[in-house]
């Protein structure tokens, strides 16, 4: 149950109707037509309404101006395409986690994760808003390790309760950003877990480290975190295939204890190298590369 007393505004009201009206027209799919619909209603009508081509072009303008029309343009619909999708199958739990519960989780990232949890410590696996982020922690959890994850509330209050409600159906526990959250996941971590998290959004509190070469401002605390409690850093991966349905998980070699900077941008770099090979499977229209003064929040 909701906890806020707040009224809710029409504005939001008229919002939580049209999600809740969508969600009930691509629940009435089959798995296999929801998430390619989903896609489709993304890349074709969400993203021109949103604004999301210009950013996508004016994004890849900067980082990848050797890129041909055909291939931006590529890359204009089928990056809002991966994001529909993502969405459909992580409102869609259980059909999610059963394709990918039993996949394959390939590299040394898996080797590292029981090496530790043999040994009493924690971990953290990292990734970015590529493929589908929630593959990996899926698969993890099935392997039998309790796998913590961060979420930002939405701005909507009963949208907010159904997306917490869906997300906590691939794994629990979750941990709202903000201090209390924040609290509970020290201590999760401090106990031995193991947390997922995502770095490539752009935070007030970042250091202006390099993404595709540009100065692109990243959050430290996690490498941080990672030496405080001597947790082993795994980057990782959910790619999503050719078929539109089915993915590869990767777990690549931990990222060596060094200094939160180094770390991170060793991060920074691993997410670079996996977007450099699927370029439309990164979310483009995210402003990365925006500066940000002292004062100011994310903004995707």
């Amino acid at each position: 149950m909701s906890t806020d007393t707040k009224p809710i505004s029409r504005k939001h009201r008229l919002q939580f109707a049209a999600i809740r009206a969508a969600l009930g027209l691509m629940r009435a799919l089959p798995y296999r037509w929801r998430v390619p619909v989903a896609g489709w209603i993304v890349s074709r009508i969400v993203s021109p309404l949103a604004g999301w081509p210009g950013r996508i072009r004016d994004n890849l303008s900067l980082i990848r101006p050797d890129l041909d029309r055909a291939e931006v343009a590529r890359i204009i619909r089928a990056c809002p395409d991966n994001f529909g999708r993502t969405l459909a199958e992580l409102f869609s739990p259980d059909e999610f986690v059963a394709r990918v519960q039993d996949i394959e989780l390939e590299g040394p990232g898996l080797a590292a994760l029981e090496q530790a949890r043999t040994e009493g410590r924690p971990s953290i696996l990292v990734s970015g808003h590529f493929g589908n982020y929630d593959v990996v922690r899926a698969a993890v959890i099935a392997r039998g390790f309790e796998v913590g994850g961060i979420y930002r509330p939405m701005n909507i209050p009963q949208f907010n309760e159904i997306y917490v409600d869906t997300i906590s159906q691939v794994g629990e526990p979750l941990f709202s950003r903000g201090r209390r959250g924040m609290a509970q996941m020290m201590r999760f971590l401090k106990g031995g877990g193991t947390l997922a998290v995502l770095i490539d959004q752009r935070l007030p509190n970042g250091e202006p480290l390099q993404f595709f070469g540009h100065r692109a401002y990243t959050a430290l605390s996690f490498a941080e975190l990672a030496l405080k409690y001597n947790a082993t850093v795994v980057p990782c991966y959910g790619i999503r295939q050719d078929d539109g349905l089915s993915f590869r998980a990767v777990l690549e070699a931990p990222v060596p204890h060094s200094t939160p900077t180094e770390m991170t941008q060793a991060l920074n770099d691993s997410l670079e190298a996996r977007v450099r090979q699927h370029m439309s499977q990164w979310l483009w229209f995210h402003r990365r590369w925006q500066d940000i003064a002292p004062t100011q929040g994310d903004d995707t």
